[in-house]
């Protein structure tokens, strides 16, 4: 009795304009790569540029949120200040 190996990728088609079709051949076969390694690494590529753009709006929105212009070099200094603020008194409970 035969048992089947599971795959361990998926198989996707996908369909690409003649133009498109022979510059990826052409690469793949320049790179001595599959079209299917091709396709992964252009989709890592992808993926990681998507993650830095998401990066680049979270720091043009934190950039935003600072109202009072503090840079990375004012942030030693912050804290020290802070902390050398007189501490609040803490109400001391009672186990009673």
């Amino acid at each position: 009795m035969a048992t089947a190996t599971a795959r361990k990728s998926k198989v996707y088609t996908i369909s690409l304009p003649p133009e498109l079709a022979q510059r990826a051949e052409a690469l793949a076969q320049r790179d001595s790569r599959t079209m299917s390694e091709l396709f992964r690494e252009a989709f890592r590529t992808y993926s990681a540029q998507q993650a830095l753009r998401t990066l680049d709006e979270l720091g043009e929105y934190a950039a935003g949120r600072n109202s009072k212009g503090y840079t990375e070099a004012d942030v030693p200094r912050l804290i020290k200040e802070v902390r050398a603020e007189k501490p609040r008194r803490r109400k001391i409970r009672s186990n009673g």
